[in-house]
């Protein structure tokens, strides 16, 4: 797939501008955070109302939202159990890093430019069950491990969620779409403009944010971390992309989808309950460059395109 290809390699310069701006000091990493307040809080609630303005709820779409609840949900069991023998801290760190993705920032980009709006559409319905997960199963494992847990309450995970600007996009414009009422005129207007700006500024961003810091006692634990992520959510998504009865776009979701990094909320409960943070950045940066290099892979493969 040349455009494909094509789109990989746009994608990967802008990341690389975005990086080298940082290195010379045009972009500091503060003005990552005004850059990121304006994606989750303008361009991607855009990208997401005129996407799902249009769409057409079937049991398909439906069946992916609950996918992303459940698998995140068993992921999330799923390290637990693994980093049992750590001490508590450390097994608080390393299982909120396992069951979530970054779709907002990372997937919808290269997602958008490759199928457009129909893959925005299938996986805005996963990032609606990822981002309970991300908001509510991390948030508690977060806060439940660290040494400091008095704060975590129903009321602060509660809290979390009704301050996802992107959360509550889905679930205005998801509910809106069934009951079959629509956006139109200057809505649809003001939202396809801003949407567009999505996707280079959430590359651009990727770039200023990406850091790296190896130090040889985080080896093992991000050796785990990765293996665990990346071994599960293939074994997954390849099942789920060869036994799923639905079409293509469905199983691309699900194949893609489990193999996406680290969502960046990870770095903020690293702060707020005084985990690693120099750990945890790394390790999301690193899943960048994994998750960018395994779907270009898949893309690439003759055997697996779209038509």
């Amino acid at each position: 797939m040349n455009n494909g290809n094509d789109q990989f390699l746009l994608s990967m310069v802008i990341i690389i501008l975005g990086y080298l701006l940082r290195k010379i000091n045009l972009i500091k990493e503060q003005d990552g955070e005004s850059l990121s307040r304006l994606i989750f809080n303008i361009t991607l609630p855009a990208l997401i109302i005129n996407t799902f303005n249009t769409i057409t709820i079937d049991f398909s779409l439906i069946l992916i939202t609950i996918i992303g609840i459940v698998y995140g949900v068993f992921m999330a069991l799923v390290g637990v159990v693994v980093f049992k023998n750590e001490d508590r801290a450390t097994r608080g760190m390393l299982s909120m890093l396992v069951p979530s993705f970054n779709i907002g920032l990372f997937a919808y980009p290269i997602v958008e430019a490759i199928w457009g709006q129909e893959g925005i559409k299938y996986f805005g319905m996963f990032d609606v069950g990822n981002s309970l997960v991300i908001f509510g199963v991390s948030y508690i494992i977060a806060g439940y491990f660290s040494s400091d847990s008095s704060d975590l309450s129903f009321t602060s995970v509660l809290s979390k969620l009704l301050k996802s600007v992107p959360l509550l996009s889905y679930l205005i414009a998801f509910s809106l779409s069934a009951i079959g009422v629509h956006f139109s005129g200057i809505v649809v207007d003001c939202t396809q403009i801003l949407g567009r700006a999505n996707m280079p500024l959430s590359l651009l961003l990727l770039g200023v944010y990406l850091n790296f810091s190896l130090e040889s006692n985080y080896l093992k634990n991000m050796a785990k971390v990765l293996a665990l992520r990346y071994l599960v959510g293939l074994a997954v998504g390849t099942t789920f992309f060869f036994i799923m009865p639905f079409d293509r776009m469905f199983k691309y979701t699900m194949l893609i989808g489990l193999l996406l990094p680290m969502p960046t909320a990870v770095i903020q409960y690293a702060i707020e309950f005084d985990y690693d943070q120099k750990f945890v950045g790394t390790v999301t940066n690193i899943t960048i460059l994994l998750s960018f290099f395994l779907i270009w892979i898949i893309i690439s493969m003759p055997n697996m395109l779209m038509p």
